[in-house]
């Protein structure tokens, strides 16, 4: 006889949706990298339509990869906004290259950018900032320009543990937001509590930023695999949240599910319509079809697939 009895779940049982979840979830993001999209056979059958598909361009990948991952799922009716790491990018010429192979061959109209998770840059660019700066973007006509946000803060920005350079750095991107055509965003990093997301999104508010916030999940997935990103990533307080499950021996062995976030996030969203987080971008760390199935289960007729 096993020691712990799990109940598993029945796939087919009809659950409940949350109808603040529901609208909470509309137009939802979601991350992926060329070798994670090459696992997926058609998006169709996970995705709603439109829906906006970042693909990662981690150090080392091809840019014939990211292209070439860009143009099928564009070519499966999904809009596209693959990343442009700045610690990776040589120089200006660098940049003008992938920004006219993206639209030329996978008309790629949008665009992340972040420094990067790499200590030592590769060229000329250490910041997004810098990538804005050069003008390319916004003489290429991109629609749209999504740059991090931090609600837990970034050590690799402030080492120190303060806020200090991460809040100059959102005051200089709110500034930029109000010369560009292009609408921004900020995408951020994934948390796992609520409280911590909500104080952050209010006081980017309060300091004069009104970028709307795409905020950061992470997905569903082992316990183990989420604290290992959580740490290598620096997610902060939250990470509370994960040490805590880990040690209730009832839900060690269970998958994490980001219901509870989502649900308190959502509730908060409902009773303060002006709340500045406007939309959910997943990080799918338990896999592209998990994460997926866990929308279409959870996000009603806001998640609702295109082969459905």
């Amino acid at each position: 006889m096993a020691l712990l009895n799990f109940k598993k779940r029945d796939a087919a049982a009809p659950q409940t949706v949350n109808p603040q979840v529901e609208a909470f979830l509309d137009g939802y993001s979601i991350e992926v990298m060329p070798r994670t999209a090459a696992k997926v056979d058609d998006f169709r059958d996970l995705l709603p339509a439109g829906t906006r598909v970042y693909i990662a361009h981690i150090e080392g990948t091809p840019i014939e990869e990211m292209v070439e991952t860009a143009k099928r799922i564009n070519a499966e009716g999904y809009e596209v906004m693959p990343h442009f790491p700045a610690r990776i990018i040589k120089d200006e010429a660098t940049l003008a290259d992938w920004i006219a192979r993206y639209q030329g061959e996978a008309n790629v109209k949008q665009a992340l950018l972040l420094a990067g998770g790499v200590a030592k840059p590769h060229g000329d660019y250490h910041s997004s900032m810098q990538l804005l700066e050069t003008g390319l973007f916004d003489k290429a006509g991109f629609t749209n320009l999504h740059v991090a946000g931090h609600p837990e803060g970034n050590k690799d920005i402030d080492p120190d543990g303060s806020t200090k350079l991460v809040d100059e750095a959102l005051q200089w991107k709110q500034k930029f937001s109000e010369r560009t055509d292009a609408s921004m965003a900020l995408a951020t990093q994934f948390a796992f509590d609520a409280k911590p997301i909500i104080e952050w999104a209010n006081s980017v508010k309060a300091a004069g930023v009104d970028i709307p916030i795409h905020i950061g999940i992470a997905g569903p997935a082992k316990l183990q695999t989420l604290i290992k990103f959580a740490i290598a990533c620096g997610v902060g307080p939250s990470l509370k949240v994960l040490q805590k499950r880990a040690m209730d021996v009832s839900k060690l062995l269970l998958p994490y599910e980001p219901t509870d976030v989502l649900a308190e996030l959502a509730a908060y969203k409902a009773e303060n319509p002006d709340f500045n987080i406007t939309n959910v971008h997943f990080f799918p760390l338990g896999g592209i079809k998990t994460n997926a199935n866990w929308a279409i289960n959870n996000g009603g007729a806001s998640a609702k697939p295109v082969n459905s």
